[in-house]
């Protein structure tokens, strides 16, 4: 009885250029990749959502929303590594791609030999570290997108303040697991406030004012005594 042969790489491309979308498909899909392709930031993120790519080369020139943005969202749910494909070779956009949570950066034009070979690298990097969580996490009460960076309640948006996305962003990364006080603060706010603790109270009242259905006795949005949060779906 043989094995069966194992699947293939899944990659998504993401660039405004017919071309290079094109020249890409062809030379991946020959050697066994399995490609999908996507030409703006919005198809983009839908694609990963719904393909879960094993790797996402990616423009950053895109026609709806900077590339930068895309990785964001990406990043709000997913550490599927993301090599970055850019005519900016200023350092500065590298070091703010590879700061937003590219794993690469490859600048235009390039040579196809060093970007497989980089692909490849990228991939098993990442093997053995594949990702459990959902983009879409929903509970009795309300919905979090973590990669449209979205919460919607019984149907309707639900606007957030960024540091009380960011709060709700971390406890929902890390669902029934016990986050720390200092870690959400410094995650949230910066290694200089691991000591505000009363920060988080307030923020956590007024997200579980905007989201919990009796926010006097919250099911999704614990406190634990002296040492943390926890959500729980």
């Amino acid at each position: 009885m043989t094995n069966a042969a194992p699947a293939p790489t899944k990659v998504l491309v993401v660039d405004d250029e017919p071309q290079i979308l094109r020249a890409l498909r062809i030379n991946l899909s020959v050697r066994g990749y399995e490609v999908t392709t996507a030409s703006t930031g919005a198809a983009a993120l839908r694609a990963a959502a719904e393909k879960h790519p094993d790797v996402v080369v990616l423009d950053l020139g895109l026609p709806d929303m900077d590339g930068i943005e895309v990785l964001a969202g990406l990043r709000g749910w997913t550490s599927t590594p993301v090599i970055v494909l850019s005519a900016r070779t200023d350092s500065s956009d590298k070091v703010e791609a590879l700061d937003a949570g590219a794993d690469d950066y490859v600048t235009k034009p390039f040579g196809m030999d060093e970007l497989l070979a980089r692909l490849r690298a990228a991939v098993r990097r990442s093997a053995g570290a594949a990702d459990t969580a959902e983009p879409v996490v929903e509970t009795s009460s309300f919905t979090v997108d973590l990669a449209a960076k979205k919460v919607t309640r019984h149907g309707r948006d639900v606007h957030l303040t960024p540091t009380e996305w960011g709060m709700l962003e971390m406890l929902v990364r890390n669902k029934g697991k016990l986050v720390g006080r200092r870690e959400i603060l410094r995650e949230v706010w910066g290694p200089s406030y691991a000591t505000e603790t009363h920060y988080l109270r307030v923020y956590l009242a007024q997200l579980r004012r905007k989201l919990e259905d009796d926010p006097s006795q919250p099911k999704h949005l614990l406190t634990e005594a002296g040492m943390g949060y926890r959500f729980q779906v």
